[in-house]
């Protein structure tokens, strides 16, 4: 037997007791699964010495809908920095939250909207404090850490924001400060994300996610037009292109290598394809009156005879007459899966003929819904009466469903990011690109081999998605983690992936405990 094989069968047998036989192989460069002999980590041509992060919320770890230490600590660049020091990479830094509760106060307050964290109930996410009860937030933004940090994710950050002085001071708060970029900035409260970044010199950098939250806030609100979508063209801080152009060239002129993501489609999230569109279960009498002249019944001879009208007019065809009235016909049957009641701006609008004719319709599959629909779906809208069920009786207003149009849009802005992002990654030899739309693309199609799991985006059992249904679970990031070290050893000359230094996806959790406080 090789002697060197020979001394390791000695140190397994000796030192078993307080290391595991798999961190043994990895330290004389065996993988513990085939037994090969791995080659030894090589850093290629970058510098990892001072690792910065910048980006939105996948960058901060944000999971189950909060920040926490925990997530913070399952962060993807704070993988990454694992990693790196293992080939010179030094501290990293991370404006940690006071607690595993997540949420956010203000002098003692809770901020509204910043709650604690999501868990798993038994049937589906819930708040923690339905689980165990009311919870003292502790992270103040009276009380802010002071940096500087490495990791300067920023929660809900659209790309123009990386570049806004004052984003992060708590004078500018609510109106035009993040309560996350406020505890980066410590003792330069008016410099932007970008100014904390290169005062430190890093020499490689993330820059993760930008332009996500430039269409996120578009589709978390229905497209409903109270969060509109950064528009590509324009100048510095107010156009896509531009801004991103301006931050890798910022980035990368003082010879810092780095990686750069593209931007997926959103729509595959669980947000928004975790509600169906057809939930409504109703018995024959239900759906009868419902299907009443008192009901929708005269509705439908409503549009029979408003478009009677347009036509008669040669204000529309015939045929597209006769299409849309098929569209706006609601019907309800005894059943366990009717459609519900949307509005549609998109359709022709009626109410200069009769002002009850609102521009509504029945859904259809191609009709995506937000994940907080599921808690209003059936509600009633007068407490007490029937009569008024939100989705039912009640159309569901903009902002709960996506429509076909708003969905193009979606898509649209996210195609012209990604060219824009390709065109500059292949433009620059100091950045490599990680293709996060198709690793999104493949969880919501075939699901990802990760190790011994199977990762999807499906709510909750996925594995890859945290109960937010946007963003990623520890596991999820540990393999998006992986993916910047492909990219690195093809673009820079490493060998993080062939010489097993990498996250494993055991050493991460799916799901983080209602107790962890």
């Amino acid at each position: 037997m090789n002697t060197k094989y020979i001394w390791l069968l000695t140190i397994l047998l000796g030192f078993s007791a307080c290391n595991t036989p798999e961190d043994i192989l990895k330290d004389f460069n065996i993988d513990p699964q085939t037994g090969a002999e791995l080659p030894e980590l090589v850093m290629g041509s970058a510098d990892f010495s001072n690792y910065v992060a910048l980006g939105g919320s996948f960058t901060a770890g944000f999971t189950d809908n909060a920040l926490f230490i925990a997530s913070q600590e399952n962060s993807f660049p704070n993988i990454l920095s694992k990693e790196f020091a293992k080939v010179g990479g030094g501290d990293f830094t991370q404006p940690l939250m006071s607690d595993n509760f997540g949420g956010l106060a203000l002098s003692g307050n809770r901020l509204p909207g910043f709650d604690p964290r999501l868990v798993f109930g038994g049937a589906g996410p819930v708040p923690l404090e339905s689980v165990i009860g009311q919870v003292t937030v502790t992270t103040d933004l009276t009380s802010n850490p002071t940096g500087p940090f490495k990791n300067l994710g920023v929660p809900g950050a659209k790309s123009f924001h990386l570049l806004g002085n004052g984003y992060g001071n708590i004078a500018n708060f609510p109106a035009a400060a993040n309560p996350y970029a406020i505890r980066l900035t410590g003792t330069t409260p008016d410099a932007s994300v970008l100014e904390l970044a290169m005062a430190q010199s890093p020499t490689f950098f993330t820059l993760s996610e930008i332009g996500g939250n430039d269409v996120l806030g578009f589709a978390l609100s229905g497209g409903d037009g109270s969060n509109v979508i950064t528009p590509s063209a324009g100048s510095v801080g107010v156009g896509f292109d531009a801004t991103f152009t301006y931050l890798v060239s910022a980035l990368t002129s003082t010879g810092a290598k780095g990686v750069v993501t593209n931007v997926p489609y959103i729509t595959d999230l669980p947000h928004f394809t975790t509600v169906p569109y057809n939930p409504i279960p109703l018995d024959a009498a239900t759906a009868g009156f419902l299907n009443s002249a008192s009901a929708y019944g005269a509705y439908n001879a409503g549009i029979v005879q408003a478009f009677a009208y347009l036509v008669s007019v040669s204000a529309i065809s015939q045929d597209d007459a006769d299409a849309e009235i098929v569209k706006r016909t609601i019907n309800f049957e005894a059943s366990s899966n009717n459609a519900v009641v949307i509005m549609d701006e998109s359709l022709t609008d009626l109410t200069g003929i009769n002002p009850a004719l609102a521009s509504m319709r029945q859904a259809t599959a191609d009709d995506l819904f937000v994940l907080t629909a599921s808690s209003f779906i059936g509600t009633e809208a007068i407490p007490g009466n029937p009569q008024t069920v939100n989705g039912v009786a009640v159309p569901l207003a903009d902002k709960w469903v996506l429509i076909p149009s708003e969905q193009q849009t979606i898509k649209e802005a996210t195609d012209a990011y990604n060219n824009t992002i390709a065109a500059v990654a292949n433009s620059n030899e100091n950045v490599a690109l990680v293709d996060l739309k198709g690793i999104l693309a493949e969880l919501a199609s075939t699901g990802i081999t990760f190790n011994n799991y199977t990762l999807n985006a499906s709510l909750v059992t996925g594995g890859a998605v945290g109960l937010d249904g946007v963003h990623l679970t520890a596991r999820g990031y540990a393999y998006m983690a992986n993916k910047f070290l492909e990219a690195i050893d093809a673009e820079f000359g490493s060998n993080f992936v062939a010489s097993g230094n990498v996250a494993k996806a055991g050493d991460y959790p799916t799901n983080y405990s209602p107790l962890l406080q």
